[in-house]
């Protein structure tokens, strides 16, 4: 397995728990206030981002002082994005707002290309390009088709890639664990402030154990998000975003009765086809070498 296909596969990994931890939030959001909500599942995620690390013996801070810095600086990012895609779902379609973020691909690559000068060949750019021009047909941008809560989910994309970009510069001997577990900290700290202001709500069992799960799901897309910026080519790794996509339009589907029309279809058919022809682009790639 090349790191390329190590980084894809956790980059498709990362995508499914992100976004079934999405379906999870957006149906107990119903019930449970946002901040409150966001408060509940980061204390469950924290403690067994805990376990986990220190079963592990990932709990060490002894890394240089330059990698702190960069710790500190992804979990402001991640914090920012949480709020703003959170408040985002809260009031969009999960595919509407799922949509929107498939131009992460397009920003980390080309964050990557301006800031660390990695290369990429002609057939990625394309397949980008294609995939990006997918997006816009699902999203369709125009006078009535952005609202608020769709400029909140583009400045979680912007977020997003501040957080993948900061993650990839920091060196091998930061635990990825313990990235996750001061994400986890900071933004349940945050969340519990914050829901000081609106306070607290009984919480009915089901959206419990919904939050419960989500927290699972959390901690898995944290990790695989740290993990897959340390393993292969951002330029070829970053495409396998478009797979959340795919459980987007299934979950939201199936859990809240949304189905895109033709023209989605097709946008979305375009996107996760870019993102299949860079991975088996690159098997062909290893496969002559």
């Amino acid at each position: 397995m090349t790191p390329n296909v190590k980084g894809a596969l956790l980059m498709m990994g990362s995508m499914a728990a992100f976004t079934i931890n999405d379906t999870l939030v957006k149906a107990a959001g119903a019930e449970v206030p946002l901040f409150q909500m966001v408060a509940m599942r980061g204390v469950l995620a924290t403690i067994l981002v805990y376990l986990l690390a220190r079963h592990l013996g990932a709990l060490h801070l002894n890394f240089p002082r330059h990698d702190k810095w960069l710790v500190v600086a992804r979990c402001l990012a991640e914090l920012s994005a949480t709020y703003f895609f959170l408040t985002a779902l809260l009031h969009m379609p999960l595919a509407n707002v799922t949509a929107v973020l498939q131009a992460l691909p397009l920003t980390v690559t080309l964050g990557a290309v301006l800031l660390f000068h990695e290369q990429i060949g002609w057939r990625r750019v394309v397949a980008i390009v294609l995939g990006f021009v997918g997006m816009l047909t699902i999203v369709r941008p125009g006078p009535d088709g952005f609202s608020i809560y769709a400029i909140y989910a583009l400045i979680a994309v912007a977020s997003v890639t501040a957080r993948d970009l900061i993650t990839r510069r920091m060196s091998s001997h930061v635990p990825s664990l313990a990235v996750t577990l001061a994400t986890t900290v900071t933004i349940t700290l945050a969340a519990t402030v914050a829901s000081f202001g609106t306070g607290w709500q009984p919480v009915p069992a089901g959206a419990g154990i919904m939050i419960a799960c989500a927290a699972v799901f959390v901690l898995a897309g944290y990790l695989f998000s740290v993990m897959v910026m340390r393993a292969g080519d951002v330029g070829f790794v970053a495409p396998f975003r478009y797979s959340s996509l795919i459980w987007a339009l299934a979950l939201g589907w199936l859990v809240f009765g949304d189905w895109p029309d033709a023209l989605t279809m097709f946008g979305a058919t375009l996107v996760v086809g870019a993102g299949l022809f860079t991975f088996f682009r690159e098997r062909q790639s290893y496969a002559k070498e």
